[in-house]
C-alpha cells in the first residue's frame, strides 16, 4: 500500500463573509419572516433582482461616488475564450441601483406608486470591522411615483421601521431612535450665507456630520481651514465659520417635535427661516414629524446635523441609532430623492426609501447574546425507528403528523433507543414518538423537557406548550 499522505485543505473563515450555525440561522430566518410580514402589512410587494448588474448599469447611476467604485466586486469566468464579448458584470453594492434599473426596464408593467421591498445580499470590498461585512443583507423598502410623490410616504417610512425594530426578537432591551431631517434646510442655510460651491458645501457637511464625535470649536476651525485651502480668502475663512456657528449650535440638539425645532430656529436671529428653501424644508419636516406623533415619545427626533448623500437625497433623510451606543453608527437609513432612474429612462420618478442594515444589526444582537435561544433542528417530533421491518410504518406515521402541520424527523437507522434519544436531545427536538414495537403495543410520546411520557394517537395528538 502507498504511504503517501493525502493533502487536506484546512477550511477557515473568510473575513467579512459571515456564516452561522443552524441554531443562529434559524433566528435569522425568524427575523426575515418578521420583517417580511410587517413590510407586506403596509402593502409593499416583494421583488428580487439578480446578484449581478452590468458595469455599464452601475456606472450609469453614478450617485455613490468614487469611494463605492473602489469597493465593487467584478466577476468573470475563470476560463474565457479569446474574443469573448460578454458584458462585464459586478456584484451589486446596494439595492438602489438594481431598483432603478428594474423600474426603468419594467416601467410599462408596473403600477405607480410602486411600493416594493427587497431583502437580499449585497457586496462591498471594504475593510471588515465591527458591524461591517463584505457580504451582508439589506432589507429595503421604497415608494416610487411618476412626476410627484405625496409627502405622507415620507412619514410612512419611519412608522414601518419603528414597528419592525421595536418588535424584533432580541431587541427587547435595546433603545433606539429614528433621527429625521430635511436636506433643504441645510442646503438653504448654506445658500443663505453665500456658500454655493458644491465641493465646499460637501466639505462643510462632512464636518457637520462629525458633531457626535468632535467638539463644535474643532469643527468650526476645520471648516475655516477648508475655506482657506479652497481659495476663498483669509477674511472669508474667518467669516464663514462664524456665520455657520448658530446653525452648528442648532445641529448639536435633538428636537422631540416640529414646534421645538421651529422655536429654536426662530430664537436664533442669525438663521433666516424665511429663506425659500429653508422654509420649504421646515414645512416638509414638520408635516412628517406631525404624522408620527402616535409613536412613543422620543422614538423620532429632528436632528439637523444628519448628512446623507449630498448629491442624491433631496428632501427628507433618516438615520436610526442606538441611544446607549450612538457611536455604533446607523442601523437603518434612507431618504427622499427627486429622480430614481433618470440614467436609465426619460421619466421623472421621485421616490423615498429606507434600508435596514440587517446583518449589521443582527450580528450586534448576536454578539450581545440577546438572540432568542433556538434548537438546532426545526423538528417538533422525532419518531423512533425500532427496527428495519417497521420502517414503512414509521415513515407513514411521520407523514400523518406532517399533514397535520408538525415538523417531523424520522430517525435514520434502527439503532439502540438510547442512541436515538441522545440524538434528539442534542438537536433540541422537544418530543420523541415511540411507535408500537409489536402488534400489542401502543403509541407513546415523550416530552423531552419534562420527561413525561404518555399514550398518543397521530390523528389527534396535540403538542403541549
Amino acid at each position: 500500500m502507498s504511504d503517501t499522505k493525502k493533502n487536506i485543505y484546512k477550511p477557515s473563515p473568510i473575513s467579512g463573509f459571515p456564516e452561522w450555525l443552524p441554531q443562529v440561522r434559524r433566528v435569522e430566518q425568524q427575523w426575515f419572516d418578521h420583517i417580511r410580514a410587517i413590510f407586506e402589512s403596509y402593502g409593499f410587494c416583494n421583488i428580487e433582482t439578480p446578484s449581478v448588474e452590468t458595469l455599464d448599469a452601475l456606472n450609469a447611476k453614478g450617485n455613490e461616488g468614487d469611494d463605492v467604485d473602489k469597493e465593487v466586486y467584478v466577476i468573470e469566468r475563470l476560463h474565457k475564450e479569446d474574443g469573448d464579448k460578454e458584458a462585464r458584470l459586478a456584484l451589486h453594492f446596494d439595492q438602489t441601483v438594481p431598483l432603478a434599473r428594474y423600474t426603468a426596464q419594467h416601467f410599462n408593467e408596473l403600477v405607480f406608486p410602486f411600493k416594493r421591498y427587497q431583502m437580499q445580499r449585497v457586496w462591498r470590498g471594504e475593510r471588515p470591522q465591527a458591524g461591517r461585512f463584505r457580504e451582508f443583507y439589506q432589507c429595503d423598502i421604497d415608494v416610487i411615483a411618476q412626476d410627484e410623490l405625496p409627502l405622507h410616504f415620507d412619514a410612512e417610512m419611519p412608522a414601518v421601521i419603528w414597528e419592525v425594530l421595536s418588535s424584533l426578537p432580541g431587541m427587547e432591551n435595546e433603545e433606539f431612535q429614528i433621527q429625521i431631517s430635511n436636506r433643504k434646510i441645510l442646503m438653504g442655510f448654506l445658500d443663505s450665507i453665500g456658500v454655493s460651491d458644491l465641493e465646499l458645501m460637501q466639505a462643510i457637511t462632512r464636518y457637520i456630520d462629525k458633531l457626535d464625535k468632535l467638539p463644535q470649536e474643532t469643527i468650526l476651525t476645520a471648516i475655516g481651514e477648508e475655506v482657506l485651502q479652497r481659495g476663498f480668502g483669509v477674511q472669508k475663512s474667518l467669516d464663514i465659520p462664524e456665520e455657520i456657528r448658530p446653525f452648528i449650535e442648532i445641529c448639536a440638539q435633538k428636537f422631540q417635535n416640529s414646534e421645538e425645532l421651529n422655536t429654536a430656529l426662530t430664537n436664533s436671529r442669525y438663521i433666516n427661516t424665511s429663506h425659500p428653501m429653508i422654509a420649504e424644508g421646515l414645512k416638509e419636516l414638520a408635516f412628517v414629524m406631525d404624522q408620527l406623533l402616535h409613536l412613543p415619545k422620543g422614538a423620532v427626533v429632528a436632528d439637523l446635523s444628519m448628512v446623507r448623500g449630498l448629491d442624491y437625497y433631496t428632501g427628507t433623510v433618516y438615520e436610526t441609532r442606538f441611544i446607549r451606543d450612538p457611536l455604533y453608527g446607523s442601523i437603518c437609513s434612507g431618504g427622499r430623492y427627486d429622480d430614481l432612474a433618470s440614467s436609465y429612462i426619460n421619466k421623472k420618478l421621485p421616490g423615498v426609501g429606507i434600508s435596514i442594515g440587517f446583518s449589521r444589526l443582527f450580528d450586534r444582537i448576536r454578539q450581545k447574546k440577546q438572540l432568542p435561544a433556538m434548537s438546532i433542528s426545526p423538528a417538533d417530533v422525532m419518531v423512533v425507528l425500532p427496527s428495519e421491518e417497521l420502517r414503512s410504518e414509521v415513515q407513514s406515521l411521520g407523514q400523518v403528523l406532517r399533514k397535520r402541520g408538525f415538523n417531523v424527523e424520522v430517525f435514520h437507522a434502527p439503532s439502540k433507543i438510547k442512541r436515538q434519544m441522545a440524538y434528539a436531545e442534542k438537536k433540541g427536538i422537544p418530543f420523541v414518538w415511540f411507535p408500537p414495537f409489536d402488534a400489542d403495543g401502543v403509541h407513546e410520546v415523550k416530552n423531552m423537557s419534562t420527561g413525561e411520557q404518555t399514550q398518543a394517537d397521530a390523528e389527534t395528538w396535540v403538542r403541549d406548550a
